[in-house]
């Protein structure tokens, strides 16, 4: 598992196309800059030697490699676009060799410093790919693109490697929810899958959150300040109120692990009406539905208290923890254990703290787990990527799927 740039050729290319997603539109992909990316890796695909990929209606990329009979179909996944919260145009990637573990500078005095982020003393003497500190660096989740995309040309460099059926799926618009919305297991063919779109290499994760969001209307009664007395009822005062009604240590600067929380993302009113977004998150379906509780109790004891007043809410079910599915499908974990233990590569189990495209494939037949890709720091200016864990996964992939 070599330390250098050889297999990042993918990764400094696609980095380069601006591949933004757009939580406004309703189109499909959100964003038409993700077909740039898209047609550039079929492209490469191509190259390969496997004319059979394609990019469908919505803008995926898909590829299925006949491998030999008798085995399970493995698939993988890794999502195209890149987060709203920095841009990802005009990405410079900014390559540092056998890092000497001290602080390093970027533009506009961006600093990525080993005391704030400790996992940079682990990396000392690796070869580390930054930002330049004026856009995210979209290892998220090129990285995994292209740990996959190095498999795909692996395979066909290698005809004397024996390996199973593949099924690869380049997804849109994971950044903003959707990048499972149009996954149909019937085209995919996967017996199981990995997502490939995580932080630390070390880490197999099969357990995300339950999730639902919460979004709360509260109405008051508005009239002039002067004349108001014993008559106002100031819905951002309520709404004050009812946030407190809520359990205060359970939001997320108060939680960790296998902790729940509520999230208030959004507030936005005048006296007559304040409305309050929030997500609610457990991996206990039991503990959620506790959560979503407090939100029905809050709403009664504010409009008792305030009878002229009404509390709205509106809940709506995201996404399902994963675990539900892989427990009954031992087979997708047993896999990639293998081929830890057999690259003498140590794992631990790490539950995601949000979401996953791999949620949504298992409820939709394709029990699907994550795994990293050797980036950190994502959706910001301090993203970056040590080439030696994006090597690393390289070769657990090929592992995963040799016979």
């Amino acid at each position: 598992m070599d330390n250098d740039l050889n297999k990042l050729d993918y990764f400094l290319k696609y980095v380069q196309i601006d591949t933004q997603s757009d939580d406004t539109s309703l189109t499909s992909p959100s964003s038409a800059k993700q077909l740039n990316l898209a047609k550039e890796i079929l492209n490469d695909i191509k190259k390969l030697g496997f004319n059979n990929a394609y990019i469908d209606e919505f803008g995926q990329v898909h590829l299925f490699i006949e491998g030999e009979k008798g085995y399970d179909t493995i698939g993988f996944n890794a999502h195209m676009d890149t987060a709203l919260e920095v841009s990802g145009k005009d990405v410079k990637p900014n390559i540092i060799n056998n890092y000497s573990g001290q602080d390093i500078i970027l533009k506009n005095n961006v600093i990525l410093s080993k005391n704030d982020f400790h996992i940079l003393n682990d990396f000392i003497g690796d070869t580390l790919i930054t930002t330049d500190g004026t856009t995210l660096l979209g290892a998220d989740d090129k990285a995994g693109i292209s740990i996959i995309m190095n498999l795909i040309r692996y395979i066909a460099t290698n005809k004397d490697f024996k390996h199973v059926p593949i099924s690869i799926l380049f997804t849109c618009d994971e950044e903003i929810g959707r990048g499972a919305d149009h996954f149909d297991n019937k085209i995919f063919k996967a017996n199981y899958a990995y997502t490939i779109d995580g932080d630390t290499p070390y880490g197999i994760s099969y357990e995300n959150f339950n999730a639902a969001s919460v979004i709360v209307k509260i109405s008051g009664f508005n009239i002039h300040p002067g004349e108001a007395k014993g008559k106002m009822i100031n819905s951002i005062l309520l709404a004050n109120e009812f946030d407190n009604l809520l359990n205060p240590d359970e939001i997320p600067a108060k939680t960790q692990d296998y902790q729940g929380f509520h999230h208030l993302n959004s507030i936005n009113g005048e006296e007559s009406l304040t409305t309050m977004n929030y997500i609610v998150r457990d991996f206990d379906k039991e503990k959620l539905e506790e959560k979503i509780n407090q939100f029905v109790k809050a709403k009664e004891i504010v409009e008792e208290k305030y009878n002229k007043s009404h509390v709205d809410l509106n809940i709506k079910y995201q996404y399902k923890n994963m675990a539900e599915i892989i427990n009954q499908n031992k087979s997708v974990l047993d896999k990639i254990i293998k081929a830890y233990n057999n690259l003498n590569i140590p794992y631990k189990f790490i539950p995601i703290r949000g979401g996953t495209d791999g949620a949504t494939f298992s409820f939709k037949g394709c029990p699907t787990p994550n795994l990293g890709t050797g980036s950190y720091n994502h959706h910001g200016v301090l993203e970056f990527l040590n080439v030696r864990e994006h090597n690393m996964l390289i070769e657990i992939l090929k592992e995963v799927v040799k016979v």
